[in-house]
């Protein structure tokens, strides 16, 4: 078997288990070789997909002595959202430069190479993480516009309506009927609640408990102040409302349902790149 049959092999097979994670909405990393010194056993292009725990799942990099160094690196990219430069080096090399093992200098991160065969490599530690989870309580004219904008932004959306959705509903990744502990609730960061009249308390309490980062509510202030009412002599605590936002969305003075709903989606960019810086 040839060098390049070998090659478009490995290729297919991080490709599979590429998409195979994404679908499942998995976190991972794709690691590649760009660059190295002196004797290294992987060579520049080499590639691996990492998963969030830090184990080499597809493909090779090298011994265990890169291996662990890939698997922090891998670790710290998941958790940060960011993709690093990580320089693997013999001990000789880094004190010649100036620089010990876990120093980040210009973007790179630094690590000992440890294996007798004193070589060093760079590797590229680009996360690929599951798209934000929006969940979209209602089928109105204001949520048919955030579903349809929201897709140009990398949201996982889920729409769930009180009863069966509307032809007019926009194509989404999940349709829940009613507002009940659904699958997709679980570790969902936005949730808007957008029902306009059509279950109002029922989909705010369930946005309530779902342990959102995030809960809008689309309405005014003063229809929310009378639903909170409701929601309180029903035993929900006034903290807990406390961290509605309400009216929805960034005060640009909208009016459509469109407007409205570009308002919205301009607030959750917003929290999105808070919470990756």
């Amino acid at each position: 078997m040839s060098y390049f049959t070998t090659e478009r092999r490995m290729d297919q097979m991080l490709a599979q288990e590429s998409t195979r994670r994404q679908a499942r909405g998995e976190a991972f990393v794709m690691a590649t070789v760009v660059r190295t010194m002196a004797a290294t056993s992987a060579k520049p292009g080499a590639k691996a997909l990492v998963d969030a725990e830090g184990t080499i799942v597809v493909g090779f990099l090298g011994g265990g002595c890169v291996r662990g160094a890939v698997g922090r690196a891998a670790r710290d990219a998941i958790r940060q959202g960011q993709p690093q430069l990580l320089s693997i080096r013999p001990e000789e090399l880094l004190q010649a430069e100036g620089v010990a093992a876990g120093d980040e200098r210009d973007g790179v991160k630094f690590a000992r190479n440890g294996c007798p065969s004193k070589g060093a490599l760079d590797i590229f530690i680009e996360p690929v993480l599951p798209k934000d989870r929006l969940i979209i309580c209602g089928a109105g004219p204001v949520a048919q516009a955030l579903a349809a904008l929201a897709e140009r932004f990398d949201f996982e959306r889920i729409v769930c309506v009180k009863d069966t959705p509307p032809e007019s509903l926009p194509v989404v990744d999940h349709v829940e009927i009613g507002f009940d502990d659904g699958p997709h609730w679980q570790g969902a960061p936005f949730v808007v609640v957008a029902t306009q009249g059509a279950g109002d308390a029922l989909a705010l309490a369930r946005a309530l408990d779902s342990g959102a980062r995030h809960i809008a509510f689309v309405g005014s202030r003063r229809k929310f102040a009378n639903l909170s009412e409701k929601l309180m002599a029903q035993g929900i605590a006034p903290e807990a409302l406390a961290r509605v936002q309400a009216p929805a969305g960034v005060d640009i003075h909208a009016i459509t349902p469109d407007e409205i709903a570009l308002s919205i989606l301009a607030d959750l960019i917003r929290l999105r790149r808070e919470g990756a810086r």
